[in-house]
């Protein structure tokens, strides 16, 4: 059965976690580096849900991207 796709926040959470562990200086350099890599594809999940978020929202405005302007 396929993985249930993670929200942004949940995988942000996760990141949030994992910096937060490196920044503790209490893993071992094995362990930082699992930690990096497991990271780094965490910010690829994450860029590529920003990406679609753009395109949609790119969709529904009517002329491409418009700047948003205070009232």
């Amino acid at each position: 059965m396929p993985r249930r796709s993670e929200s942004y926040e949940t995988m942000m959470e996760k990141l949030e976690d994992i910096v937060n562990k490196m920044d503790s200086k209490e893993l071992s350099l094995d362990e930082s580096l699992k930690k990096y890599e497991e990271g780094i594809k965490l910010c690829n999940k994450l860029y590529k849900v920003l990406n679609e978020a753009e395109g949609k929202i790119k969709l529904l405005t009517e002329s491409g991207e418009k700047d948003f302007q205070e009232e």
